[in-house]
């Protein structure tokens, strides 16, 4: 075993996550990397020192250049704010260092393809979790076998409630196209219908926002959107993303059609997966339940028993695993910035869509 400085920029949500998974990945999974949580950066010296002390890291700091210049971290995993990223990604990358990157890739397509230039072939992750629960992962190994047959349609959501209430006040997610909903809750769903059926080739989209103003000021960013759109491969797609969707709380949702069966999936309940196959007698045909279990992707490591179930925090202790692989191979591990700029672009598309309300070909954006 090898240890790996980690140095995480953000002690927040998802910087807590990350320093968490840190600290139990080698554990969980057995990895040949070991990481050693060496510095935690935030906004103040005083947040910094609070966030090393409650996650275990040996220093904190509030600059998050000290961190990435410090030759104790080996590897840096970005969990701040979207108009952070591509700065301290390039910073990282001239150092020759490693990097995870929370999605969305930057704030805006220009950011995500500097980015991608930036790694030059370097070890780079984007934080797509969702995808990665058993049921998902079993999901997309279904498709790949052709248990479904040829796909002909899917449908896609990550809905939520957190900004139903007009009476919310408003405050930094309804600023930005970067913090609205396509910015933030749309680029999982997208990634996850690229992951299970493939490149999609044009759109059409409609965004807006629903309450233009909140007690505080104005609204600048979308509520909701939604798109049709057609694949690579042909089959036929809708797409919904909203932020004031009333009690949808995890509202990430596929369903998948193809020419011998179907697919469902909700991650409000993710440790099951709904499976219809056309060939089961008439009788007994209809969707069955799948309790994920140690049958399943990545499953057996947290839990020997079937149907117990994984939880959120699991999610980014795989993406841990995925990383470390990544860094100790020297081979890149899906999804690489490259994937998250992929997502970035299909957003740009649905944006540019719905200005011109018209169908836009993705490679055209």
């Amino acid at each position: 075993m090898t240890e790996i400085g980690i140095g995480i920029i953000g002690g927040g949500y998802m910087g807590k996550a990350h320093s968490v998974a840190m600290a139990a990945v080698g554990a969980v999974f057995d990895t040949a990397l070991r990481p050693r949580l060496e510095m935690i950066c935030a906004s103040t010296p005083a947040s910094a020192e609070r966030y090393r002390a409650a996650y275990g890291f040996a220093r904190g700091t509030e600059d998050w250049r000290v961190l990435v210049k410090d030759p104790k971290v080996e590897a840096v995993v970005i969990a701040s704010p979207q108009n952070t990223h591509r700065q301290i990604a390039e910073a990282a990358f001239a150092l020759g260092k490693p990097v995870f990157c929370e999605k969305p890739l930057g704030a805006s397509l220009q950011d995500s393809r500097a980015m991608v230039a930036a790694a030059k072939g370097q070890i780079s992750m984007v934080g797509f979790n969702y995808i990665r629960t058993p049921a998902s992962q079993f999901a997309r190994q279904l498709i790949a076998d052709g248990v479904i047959g040829d796909i002909t349609w899917f449908r896609g959501e990550h809905t939520e409630d957190f900004l139903a209430d007009p009476a919310t006040p408003a405050n930094w997610r309804t600023d930005g196209d970067a913090n609205g909903t396509m910015g933030d809750l749309a680029p999982h769903m997208i990634n996850g219908a690229l992951a299970l059926i493939g490149p999609i080739t044009s759109l059409v989209a409609e965004v807006e926002t629903v309450h233009t103003s909140r007690p505080g000021g104005a609204v600048t960013n979308d509520d909701h959107g939604q798109m049709m759109c057609r694949f690579a491969n042909g089959a036929m797609g809708q797409m919904y993303f909203s932020r004031v969707a009333h009690g949808r709380k995890m509202g990430y949702a596929y369903e998948v059609t193809g020419t011998k069966g179907a697919i469902r999936f909700d991650q409000e309940d993710q440790n099951a997966l709904w499976l219809y196959r056309a060939d089961e007698p008439e009788a007994t045909r209809g969707f069955s339940k799948i309790l994920t279990g140690p049958a399943h992707p990545d499953y057996a490591p947290f839990c020997q028993g079937p149907g117990h179930g994984t939880g959120y925090q699991d999610q980014i202790i795989i993406e841990a695993r995925d990383f470390l692989r990544a860094i100790e191979t020297r081979t890149p591990v899906w999804p690489t910035f490259k994937d998250g700029m992929d997502v970035n672009q299909v957003v740009a598309a649905a944006m540019a869509s719905s200005r011109a309300k018209a169908w836009v070909d993705i490679a055209s954006v």
